[in-house]
């Protein structure tokens, strides 16, 4: 690739969002009823591409039992680089930050909603849990944002402290908005993400 192209790749305003993991398969096949895909996901993909962004939010492989060479090899057909903005929500943000530190990729920005990581879950298999953060990510990546919420889970809470410890984000605390799914935000719109992307 040449360099006048790659600085272009650069410059494009690309987002992409990666989903949490169901734990109903069941549920999670029909596309009326699943929900990992649905709450504000849809409507902040909207409004970045109303401002002129690229949005890429990919369906990730059989997601209640996810693999993390499966989620790796479809996230990676997709245009990553120096200006991306990387969301994940719930274990989304374990893939994402997996992927960073193994892969030891630059990009813009990587922003963690209600971030899940729990090594002790070993249920289906799911490899996710299955390595060290990196804390040299914070190094590569410009901007690193975490929304939280008080009235989160147990596990959710000791998600987010470990990731604060390991990445010193910007933290950002809503209060009531539970783990960012629409039953406990009562919306399904996110307006203040969207102020964050647009911001960095």
């Amino acid at each position: 690739m040449s360099k006048k192209i790659l600085e272009i790749k650069n410059k494009i305003k690309n987002c992409i969002i990666i989903h949490g993991c169901p734990d109903n398969e069941e549920k999670a096949m029909n596309p009326k009823t699943r929900t990992y895909d649905k709450h504000w996901l849809p409507w902040i993909k909207n409004e970045l591409e109303k401002v002129e962004f690229r949005v890429d939010f990919p369906l990730m492989p059989h997601p209640w039992n996810p693999s993390y060479k499966d989620h790796k090899k479809e996230f990676e057909k997709l245009d990553i680089n120096e200006s991306s903005i990387l969301i994940g929500t719930s274990c989304g943000t374990t893939f994402l930050l997996r992927w960073l530190g193994e892969t030891r990729r630059k990009v813009k920005a990587f922003i963690m909603v209600a971030p899940w990581y729990n090594p002790k879950y070993d249920n289906k298999g799911r490899d996710f849990y299955d390595f060290k953060i990196d804390k040299s990510v914070k190094d590569r990546v410009k901007n690193i944002i975490m929304f939280i919420a008080d009235n989160e889970g147990e596990t959710g809470k000791r998600s987010a402290k470990i990731f604060a410890e390991k990445l010193d984000p910007k933290v950002i605390s809503i209060s009531g908005y539970g783990h960012y799914i629409e039953s406990h935000m009562k919306t399904d719109k996110f307006p203040e993400l969207l102020k964050e992307v647009i911001d960095i």
